[in-house]
């Protein structure tokens, strides 16, 4: 289980905070969405949990063992992070991949190093890429080449930030398919920084929303809710339902902080108003 208690940071000792008193925790196998604005923090708080932005305050335990006290290699052991923009690399794709084993090759690389490599380039369609440098694939290939290193590391916490970014549709659905599938099999704790949140409801067990440097909603599909949508992005939503799979319908143009009336007010009273009119021509028919 990973456990994140009190987080607070601040780009400067006289700014203000960027993240405020960030609790949350998440189960084995777990995949959590972080969600919010640009700029609402979501990205450092990746990195302050990967200790590349030192916390001013907070714990990270992950599995009962404090974070900030790891050595290097500890580290690598337990977290995995994917950075949005990862620099391209002149390696083939396999000895990038490769490089996630890092942290447990004593000697040389091993059979079961290669295996858990192949293993990993199979799942994440990459094998016919094995041999290409990775500078040469385009922007998607690369990030999916990243976030396959990372897997190799296999990780008890994998931090993800907009894996999808650069991914056409059909690639989206795949590796989070995958991610999903490892963290249950694996029992990783997962957390990824996504802003498409038909994605995020479709593939995360929980939601973590930022708002004004703080927690504003965690938990399950109860705290995806419109209302919650719209106090967080300022933006009207309509949730529906498609074969059981929740659709989230954005609707930017309506101003969710005017006191007019919602749009859907409004659409439900036509809806009625309507089946009221039905209703009269029907019983006009039937009695004249």
């Amino acid at each position: 289980m990973v456990s994140i208690e009190n987080i607070t940071y601040s780009y400067g000792r006289t700014s203000k905070n960027v993240l405020e008193d960030i609790s949350f925790k998440i189960e084995p196998g777990e995949c959590i969405a972080v969600l919010g604005n640009n700029g609402a923090g979501k990205s450092t708080l990746l990195k302050c949990i990967d200790r590349i932005c030192p916390a001013g305050k907070g714990t990270v335990v992950v599995n009962g063992k404090d974070v900030f006290q790891m050595n290097g290699r500890q580290m690598a052991c337990h977290i995995a992070y994917v950075a949005q923009n990862a620099a391209a690399v002149n390696m083939t794709v396999f000895d990038t991949v490769l490089l996630g084993r890092r942290p447990y090759i004593k000697w040389d690389v091993s059979e079961k190093d290669q295996k858990i490599v192949n293993e990993i380039l199979s799942q994440m369609k990459l094998e016919d890429y094995a041999l290409r440098t990775v500078s040469e694939l385009s922007g998607g290939e690369a990030q999916k080449v990243m976030l396959a290193r990372a897997l190799a590391q296999q990780p008890q916490f994998l931090l993800l930030d907009e894996p999808t970014s650069n991914l056409d549709p059909r690639n989206q659905h795949e590796v989070l398919q995958v991610v999903r599938k490892i963290a249950k099999e694996h029992h990783i704790c997962v957390a990824i920084i996504i802003h498409d949140l038909n994605l995020a409801v479709r593939y995360c067990d929980r939601f973590l929303f930022l708002k004004d440097s703080h927690v504003y909603a965690y938990g399950g599909r109860e705290v995806m809710t419109s209302e919650v949508i719209e106090a967080v992005y300022g933006m009207q939503v309509q949730i529906i339902q498609h074969e059981q799979i929740p659709i989230i319908i954005p609707f930017p143009e309506v101003n969710s902080e005017s006191g007019s009336q919602s749009v859907f007010a409004v659409k439900n009273e036509e809806r009625k108003a309507q089946g009221r009119l039905q209703g009269a021509g029907r019983k006009k028919i039937l009695f004249g």
